[in-house]
C-alpha cells in the first residue's frame, strides 16, 4: 500500500534531473579529472533508485521504457569492441586512439576512443544495477 507522498514525489522529480545531469558531467569530465563511465553510471543508477523510492516500480517502468538487460549487452559490446579494436591495428590491447578536432560549436576538442569504452562501462553499470533492483523489487 502506497501512501500519498506529494512532497517526496515533487522533490524527486527535480532532484532526479540534477543528479542525472551531474552524472553526465562526471562522465565527460572523467578523462581529465576523477570520474568516467563507472562513477557516472553509479550516479545515474542512484537517480533511478530515487525514482523507485518515490514512485512504484510500474510507474518508473512506464516513465523509463528501457530494457535494461539489452542496455547491459550493448554496453558490453561497446566496451569489449573498443578494447579489442586495438588488435586490428597491431598495437597492444586497450591502446586507445585520440586526436584533436575543430568542432563548430565547441572549438578545439580532443576526441578519444576511450570515451566509447567509458560509454560501454556506463551502460553496463546502469543496466546491470537496475536489472538487479527491478528483479528484486518485482517479486513483492
Amino acid at each position: 500500500m502506497k501512501t500519498n507522498d506529494v512532497i517526496l514525489q515533487t522533490t524527486t522529480k527535480v532532484v532526479f534531473f540534477i543528479i542525472f545531469l551531474f552524472s553526465i558531467h562526471i562522465f565527460f569530465a572523467g578523462h581529465y579529472s576523477p570520474g568516467g563511465g563507472f562513477v557516472g553510471g553509479l550516479l545515474t543508477t542512484g537517480a533511478i533508485v530515487l525514482l523507485l523510492l518515490a514512485f512504484d516500480l510500474k510507474t518508473v517502468q512506464k516513465a523509463l521504457p528501457f530494457n535494461f538487460t539489452i542496455m547491459t549487452g550493448i554496453g558490453l559490446l561497446l566496451a569489449l569492441g573498443t578494447a579489442s579494436g586495438s588488435i586490428f591495428f597491431d598495437v597492444p590491447f586497450f591502446t586507445h586512439a585520440f586526436s584533436h578536432f575543430n568542432l563548430p560549436l565547441f572549438g578545439e576538442t580532443s576526441l578519444h576512443t576511450a570515451m566509447i569504452f567509458d560509454a560501454g562501462v556506463y551502460l553496463v553499470v546502469v543496466g546491470a544495477a537496475i536489472t538487479m533492483i527491478q528483479t528484486i523489487g518485482g517479486d513483492t
